[in-house]
């Protein structure tokens, strides 16, 4: 039984992190109330009556708008750096969540997304044969991970009362518009290039135009910067708890925003990311194979030569 909620425990020590923290104690205890019940009824209960573990799509960026409200109005750091901070989430938030809820009108929730259908496996693998229980504990960490790790950067930045505004501040605001711009960049990309294939009435065919013909999950890579800026625009307002906060949570915090960039990483690459994504691709699209071997996988890199097979390795 407890290897289903062994996957809860790093989610719960950032929460905890923050709750027995001076200065994030009420703040974050509000947030996690606030995100536990967005996902009970947006994410855990949905996917107990349908089995389907999508609503997650949902859940989760309206979750991203929770925390830049909550941070909007009971943070009390110097208002701009604050302001700021919360925008970006109630941005980034309601723009997917505004997304996944329109898939949900056009009926494309009734059917499990890939990157879920992937996760099955993954339990099956692991010896998770009670499925709802597998669902719920999923829907769990995905809104534990927004009462803590995914918080950290704007509880930080919306605490810092200076005044002042510092290089980093200014680098994460200009590296967060430019992989922003690259996402949606990325993201019309591909949309105009599946549009060309219907016009055309190919079916399966690999995008490798644009941004996708340097990075095979552009769009994925691009929202990890974004949350890169967002750590890097975290350190002045980080540095400037040492003074009011204990040196260990202190410390801890500074790894929590760390490891908030390893998480997303993980998530974006192999959790339910890249990966899980590719793992169909090759399934149904004929070229794809030669595609991964031209193609980085998340990293932006130059095309490479696909390896050939020789008369020699068939042999």
């Amino acid at each position: 039984m407890l290897r289903y909620f062994k996957p809860l425990t790093p989610f719960l020590a950032g929460w905890a992190l923050l709750l027995i923290s001076v200065n994030f104690s009420e703040i974050s205890l509000i947030n996690g109330i606030a995100q536990l019940v967005l996902f009970a009824l947006v994410v855990c209960w949905p996917a107990w009556k349908t089995g389907r573990l999508s609503y997650v799509d949902i859940g989760w960026p309206l979750g991203l708008a929770v925390i830049g409200i909550v941070n909007l109005c009971l943070n009390d750091g110097y208002w701009v750096r604050n302001l700021g901070v919360s925008l970006v989430y109630l941005f980034v938030g309601l723009r997917m969540g505004g997304g996944a809820l329109r898939m949900w009108q056009l009926g494309l929730l009734k059917k499990e997304f890939p990157r879920y259908q992937y996760q099955r496996l993954r339990w099956q693998k692991s010896g998770k044969d009670n499925l709802p229980l597998a669902i719920q504990v999923e829907a769990l960490v995905q809104g534990i991970a927004n009462a803590s790790f995914l918080a950290f950067p704007a509880f930080i930045i919306g605490a810092n009362t200076q005044t002042e505004i510092s290089i980093f501040e200014i680098i994460g605001l200009v590296l967060w518009l430019s992989a922003f711009a690259l996402e949606s960049t990325a993201d019309s990309q591909k949309q105009r290039f599946l549009r060309e294939m219907k016009v055309l009435g190919e079916r399966n065919r690999v995008c490798n135009v644009g941004l996708w013909r340097y990075s095979r999950h552009p769009n994925y890579f691009s929202e990890w910067m974004v949350w890169n800026a967002l750590i890097i625009a975290s350190i002045p307002s980080w540095l400037a708890l040492q003074s009011s906060t204990p040196i260990v949570i202190w410390a801890l915090l500074g790894l929590g925003l760390l490891f908030a960039s390893k998480m997303m990483y993980t998530t974006l690459v192999y959790y339910t990311g890249a990966v899980p994504s590719e793992f169909y691709s090759v399934q149904k699209r004929p070229e794809y194979k030669h595609y991964q071997q031209t193609t980085n996988i998340f990293f932006p890199g130059p095309v490479k030569k696909a390896k050939e097979k020789t008369e020699e390795s068939l042999s």
